[in-house]
């Protein structure tokens, strides 16, 4: 039976108390065959949303600016001028991650195109807090203020993913089966790209009681893996060396042609399966038996039949440009061999090991150089660890966005500004930390401040920047949720600093309009109108700029961006209503607003336990 016609059968039942009602209803919610139950403990920070809403407001002072950013002549209205290639502007958000994620889907809904997170691996060390108390080993319920912490997060960031976008979740064996089962409900399981085992700490964890830990998981999940491409690894030094011979045509090494492992037998490749005829006397092979012939067939030395790497046609063509060699082994059997031609890359594997993974030499002994501390955060990753995660996704989209709103030292921003000045990428990237112990401001963002303007390390040794990014600095406020008329004036207000990075828009041009907002780039000018009696001078602004495009957000009641009165520049613009915008981006991801009477008919459906607390169920 289906459960939502259950429950309505449930709630027309007569002579029913509510409690009794309520309890039927739990027992149908929580019937189900697979998958993760949770006790849902409610959070502080979401409890906040019930009655406000989320914005960012850019503390400008932080700000850090490259000299090639973007700049536009004194007249609004003659063609822009840049100096050069504008730089990527970076954002770093300080406040709770489920604020900044609400905030971000007004920005950024399916725009993302590459999530990293580093979330808590709740140890129970006294390293991750919830609701401002640490959540010890011996807690009880670790796992479900884990869960349900982690859970809102993850189904807010899926919508912030593109259709072609990938999340790369990493963990270690703490939580790894439950970050795997909620992974695979929120994304379904079939849109899991791989689990990659990273080895982070070669030497081991010596408090471990029976296995040394020296690895963690790196989880990569998408939204349509037919759009997804991951890319190959570069070779090594020692992985090229291994070509060492060379022809006209590139370096190679010569490879076994018999197909050997999965997939070899002539069940499963029967057009692969052939005998081979070679003559001593001339040297020369055929796929016709002739006189003086041996038949040479695809046996392994165990006398299984196998397979070869080619079918008959291009076994030919192979043969014929010089690409196969027949001669003998050391055991008097004859051995067909293909060149192996030297590749740009190797499909990755799903076991990495390399000493710059190692996260003590390349996390936390590099962050202590970078600042001069190494206390200032626990348990860094290897620069070259995200980095090269990163590189498998986005190689290829030099002008992506990445989100990681686990930011701690910020890794993933020193990653993506090193992956962009080796391959002259412009890809952005978007940090969120809250300030626990100064983390935001002490670590994160002087982290990044000093890898854009260079440092000086531990040894005295000048480090050049990375100076063609812009990083900028915003923290979380709040409007109230109600939407009375000062509100609605107060977040469009607010919005400001939303609509820039929204639009990627940053440059402040002045405007003699007052109530008006103007900002600029090479792609976009943004207009923001925050009271609709300048409509007629902003038609008339409009009217003698000269931009590719012009976005205009206008404050409005209702829906409704006042098309009639922009008919004159409609073709120039596109409109959109402020704050009914923001508002039908949050409607979707906010908790619900709390009654304060319930009513009969909205007994909750979320099944309980004995004690009357939330069950999750996804």
């Amino acid at each position: 039976m289906n459960k939502t016609d259950l429950i309505q059968k449930v709630k027309a039942l007569d002579g029913l108390s509510q409690d009794e009602r309520a309890y039927l209803i739990n027992l149908v919610n929580t019937k189900k065959k697979y998958g993760l139950v949770w006790e849902d403990k409610p959070e502080e920070v979401e409890e906040q949303l019930r009655e406000n809403l989320p914005v960012l407001k850019e503390v400008k002072e932080k700000a850090i600016i490259a000299s090639s950013s973007f700049k536009i002549n004194e007249s609004l209205f003659n063609d822009y001028e840049q100096n050069n290639a504008e730089a990527p502007n970076h954002i770093l958000i300080e406040g709770d991650n489920l604020h900044a994620l609400t905030a971000l889907t007004f920005t950024h809904e399916g725009k993302i195109d590459l999530i990293y997170i580093d979330p808590p691996y709740n140890t129970g060390n006294k390293t991750w807090r919830y609701n401002n108390d640490y959540v010890e080993y011996e807690d009880s319920f670790r796992h479900s203020k884990w869960l349900s912490f982690i859970s809102k997060r993850i189904s807010i960031a899926k919508k912030l993913l593109k259709e072609d976008g990938v999340i790369i979740a990493t963990i270690d064996d703490y939580e790894i089966f439950q970050l795997g089962l909620l992974m695979d409900e929120v994304f379904g399981e079939e849109n899991c790209l791989g689990i990659i085992t990273v080895e982070n700490k070669p030497s081991g964890r010596t408090t471990d009681k029976f296995f040394a830990t020296s690895h963690e998981y790196y989880l990569y999940y998408c939204k349509n893996p037919s759009q997804v491409t991951v890319n190959k690894l570069f070779l090594t030094e020692d992985q090229s060396a291994e070509y060492r011979l060379s022809d006209e045509i590139s370096s190679y090494k010569w490879r076994d042609f018999l197909r050997t492992g999965g997939f070899s037998t002539p069940e499963e490749r029967p057009n692969s399966y052939y005998p081979i005829y070679f003559d001593p006397n001339t040297n020369r092979a055929s796929l016709n038996i002739s006189e003086g012939a041996v038949e040479i067939l695809p046996i392994d030395s165990k006398g299984v039949n196998r397979v070869w790497r080619r079918t008959r046609p291009t076994f030919m063509e192979d043969y014929q440009k010089g690409d196969i060699l027949i001669s003998k082994n050391k055991g008097g059997r004859w051995k067909i061999q293909i060149k192996d031609r030297i590749k740009t890359g190797i499909k990755p594997k799903t076991v990495w090991y390399n000493p710059k993974y190692d996260a003590s030499s390349h996390g936390t002994k590099l962050l202590e150089t970078i600042l001069g501390d190494a206390r200032s955060f626990d348990f860094p990753k290897s620069l070259w660890a995200v980095k090269d995660s990163i590189d498998l996704v986005l190689r290829n989209k030099k002008t992506s966005v990445i989100l990681d709103f686990f930011a701690g030292s910020g890794t993933t921003l020193h990653a993506t500004m090193q992956l962009n000045a080796e391959d002259s990428g412009n890809r952005q990237c978007i940090l969120v930390t809250n300030n626990e112990n100064n983390i935001c401001e002490e670590v994160t963002y002087e982290r990044n401040k000093r890898i854009i303007q260079g440092y000086t390390n531990a040894k005295g040794i000048a480090v050049e920047g990375l100076t063609n990014n812009n990083l900028r600095y915003y923290k979380s406020e709040f409007v109230g949720r109600e939407t009375s008329l000062k509100n609605k004036r107060e977040l469009t207000q607010l919005a400001t600093d939303l609509l820039c990075i929204k639009e990627d828009c940053y440059t402040d041009q002045k405007l003699l309009i007052k109530q008006a907002k103007l900002f600029a780039n090479a792609r976009v000018s943004l207009l923001i109108l925050f009271d609709d009696h300048i409509i007629p001078d902003a038609v008339e602004l409009i009217k003698g700029m000269d931009a590719k495009e012009i976005k205009v957000y206008v404050f409005s009641m209702g829906s409704d961006p006042y098309t009639e009165d922009f008919a004159e520049v409609l073709d120039k613009v596109t409109l959109c209503a402020l704050p009914d915008a923001i508002y039908k981006a949050y409607q979707h991801v906010l908790p619900k607003k709390k009654r304060t009477v319930p009513l009969m008919e909205e007994v909750s459906e979320t099944p309980t336990n004995e004690n009357g607390e939330q069950l999750s169920i996804l």
